[in-house]
């Protein structure tokens, strides 16, 4: 059995799917701070399996503690946390203890049950803004340029210390760069509280009529179109990495990292097209200025995934904005009633 905190987020929940189809058992672990708890019906509703469902903190010890104890669990994949990069930087205090003491409090109740294998979603966001591109799993990390980078990175040196202090442990790290798209079903996808933080449901939610432009921040970087560039990976694709990971996980002790992006940077005006295109709506946007700490281009090279965890992605720019479009045009409020 897998045990998924943070399970009915928008990463959790698409990852939740690829699980089920895989034949694993999984029981979720979420808060529901920032989720929908419809999101784990609708899971069951496409893949026509059960799960099972706990609502609780991961902060929690006594609440995490009798989830083990309920559970036969095998492996751990840990999503819950706080991930906004803007927020971070207001609510700094806030972001520590949730995203820190969710990771030292698991680690503790894993090892209370001898649980041994965890797969941790970490980011790209640990990485130096100083490095050449594509960023490699040995490029430079720290110098963090916010607290939600801070946490991550600092999340990864307490899984990399437990593994030394423990060799019977096995951790995956996964650094994620930008996951975007939603299931094929439209029955899952992303839904931000409040005003998005991340660029395509800003699109999307624009297209639907819910905001009045894109602003665009920045047209004068060394790139082609002189807007940002980034690696945008499908969540699905995002989601099947988790499968390798937990394969992975299971035969091999110690601690790996992993970048998972496609390998290929997409502009920020390139995103807008091809949304205007997939949603046959023009998109309305306006240029401003560039915001403090942004990088002009930012890539993964995840040969490393390809070549270790025999994970590649399959889907481009074209269907990750198909699938965010019919996500949002079925469910303009989100997981709402």
């Amino acid at each position: 059995m897998i045990l998924v905190t943070g399970g009915a987020g928008f990463i959790g929940s698409h990852t939740c799917v690829e699980l089920l189809n895989s034949g694993y058992e999984v029981v979720v672990v979420d808060n529901l701070c920032n989720s929908h708890k419809t999101s784990l019906e609708r899971v069951e509703k496409i893949t026509g399996k059960k799960l099972s469902f706990e609502q609780a903190d991961v902060r929690d010890a006594v609440a995490l503690d009798g989830i083990f104890s309920k559970y036969h669990i095998d492996c751990v994949i840990h999503f819950a946390g706080l991930k906004a990069v803007g927020e971070s930087v207001q609510k700094p205090l806030e972001y520590f203890d949730n995203n820190l003491n969710s990771s030292l409090v698991l680690c503790d109740v894993m090892k209370k049950h001898n649980v041994h294998n965890l797969v941790f979603s970490s980011s790209a966001t640990v990485y130096s803004g100083d490095n050449k591109m594509p960023l490699k799993e040995d490029s430079k990390t720290g110098d963090c340029t916010n607290p939600y980078g801070w946490t991550k990175y600092m999340s990864e040196q307490i899984f990399k210390a437990l593994c030394v202090a423990d060799p019977q442990m096995s951790v995956v790290l996964l650094r994620y760069f930008n996951p975007i798209g939603a299931h094929e079903s439209g029955l899952i996808g992303e839904d931000p509280r409040g005003i998005p933080n991340n660029l395509l449901p800003y699109v999307s939610q624009t297209a639907v009529g819910i905001r009045e432009k894109v602003t665009v921040f920045g047209d004068d970087y060394p790139t082609p179109d002189g807007t940002g560039v980034r690696d945008y990976i499908h969540v699905v694709d995002l989601a099947r990495a988790h499968i390798c990971a937990v394969e992975y996980a299971e035969k091999h002790k110690g601690c790996d990292v992993f970048n998972i992006g496609t390998g290929r940077g997409t502009s920020v005006l390139e995103i807008i097209k091809a949304f205007s295109e997939a949603s046959s709506i023009n998109v309305p946007y306006q240029i401003g200025p560039r915001r403090p700490g942004d990088l002009p281009v930012c890539y993964a090279d995840c040969s490393k995934a390809k070549n270790v965890l025999g994970f590649e992605t399959k889907y481009d720019i074209k269907r990750m904005c198909a699938d965010s479009w019919r996500w949002q045009k079925n469910n303009p409020k989100g997981y709402a009633k």
